[in-house]
């Protein structure tokens, strides 16, 4: 049997409403203003780019120093993550360590 987890709306810091099945207590709209408009960061979901900024990856040439099983490593990036990270590398003319 499926167990239905259960919604329940939940209040950020700046008063935005939201519902949320998990214990996660991030709030989508305070995630999108965050969100960059320009860069190879703003083309990732929130958890990817938050385990980048966490591990205070924020440029491509910072990236570019780091093997794809070291990015593979961190908390919040999935394999749908890494095509995006090579693509924008090589398009920097730059590519993960080996």
């Amino acid at each position: 049997m499926k167990s239905v987890l259960k919604k329940t709306l939940r209040i950020c810091k700046k008063g935005h409403q939201y519902f949320k099945s998990s214990d996660c207590p991030t709030c989508p709209a305070c995630e999108e203003a965050k969100k960059p408009k320009e860069g190879f960061l703003g083309l990732l979901f929130a958890p990817a780019r938050r385990a980048l900024e966490n591990a205070n990856i924020t440029t491509l040439i910072q990236l570019s120093k780091y093997s794809e099983s070291d990015i593979l490593k961190l908390h919040g990036i999935g394999k749908t993550t890494i095509p995006i990270l090579i693509k924008e590398l090589k398009n920097a003319g730059l590519k993960f360590k080996n």
